[in-house]
């Protein structure tokens, strides 16, 4: 990629990004947020329009009915994405070659499944993640199984009784599982009650079971509980306070902290 395309990549993240966060803007209004002339908005929001990402109306334009879920996930993604990136690689060098691996749907998971596309080893995968399957797309030396389910958007997952179900007649050597928060007690919380459940259905049905957590998570609460953070191990980033980390000792946590700044390759 020639860095005037970055360039203009970037510029139509950024013009996505102002629509999702602030609904319906003005031509004049995107141009100012991107640095960009008017003319070169409207053009960049006529390739938006033909992608199907945005809706223009007139004097402006607004995310497209449909697209504001994808550019939530994704917005989500980028989110702490260094720290996502140091604890991937620090999960990645847990990796047993041959080995059953889940990799649930969570955005950080997803980071460990891109190093994995960059430098597979054989494993058998399993997942619940469309986004993380998607990763492995003509990967050789992987074998892959994305778990079947009801189709929760939010998060790209699949969950419910189907998908529990599926786990009940499996077992796996690694588990590798995100959190929508860590309460202050030391627990794993998710957003979903449905997540929930399979989460806790993938913790009963792995050997070694990982968190994923960047520091951000940790004291913050979400709605549904999904089991006590003492049931696994914890990956994290160097971010993470002395408080929380005398916490988790407190907790019998096992941790492993993931050096800011450090990634795969």
């Amino acid at each position: 990629m020639n860095q005037g395309v970055g360039v203009k990549v970037d510029r139509l993240d950024a013009i996505r990004s102002h629509l999702y966060a602030n609904g319906f803007s003005t031509i004049q209004a995107l141009a100012d947020a991107v640095g960009a002339s008017l003319a070169t908005v409207r053009r960049d929001l006529q390739i938006l329009e033909q992608e199907g990402a945005i809706d223009r109306v007139h004097g402006g334009a607004r995310i497209a009915e449909g697209s504001s879920v994808e550019l939530a996930f994704q917005e989500r993604e980028k989110r702490h994405l260094s720290a996502k990136r140091a604890i991937a690689t620090a999960a990645y060098e847990l990796l047993h070659p041959r080995s059953a691996v889940f990799l649930d749907a969570g955005t950080t998971v997803l980071q460990l499944a891109r190093l994995i596309r960059i430098s597979p080893m054989p494993l058998r995968i399993f997942t619940n993640g469309l986004t993380v399957a998607q990763e492995f797309l003509n990967i050789a030396n992987l074998d892959v199984t994305l778990i079947g389910g009801q189709l929760r958007s939010e998060n790209a997952s699949l969950v419910g009784p189907q998908a529990e179900a599926m786990l009940d007649s499996m077992w796996f050597d690694q588990l590798f599982l995100g959190a929508s928060a860590i309460s202050p007690a030391g627990e794993i919380y998710s957003v979903d009650s449905a997540e929930a459940s399979l989460n806790r259905r993938m913790l009963t049905r792995s050997a070694n079971r990982f968190v994923l957590a960047d520091s951000s998570k940790f004291g913050t609460m979400a709605t549904y509980k999904v089991a006590p953070l003492n049931t696994a191990k914890v990956i994290t980033d160097s971010a993470l306070s002395r408080h929380w980390r005398d916490e988790l000792a407190g907790f019998n946590v096992e941790m492993t902290i993931a050096e800011l700044g450090s990634s795969h390759g």
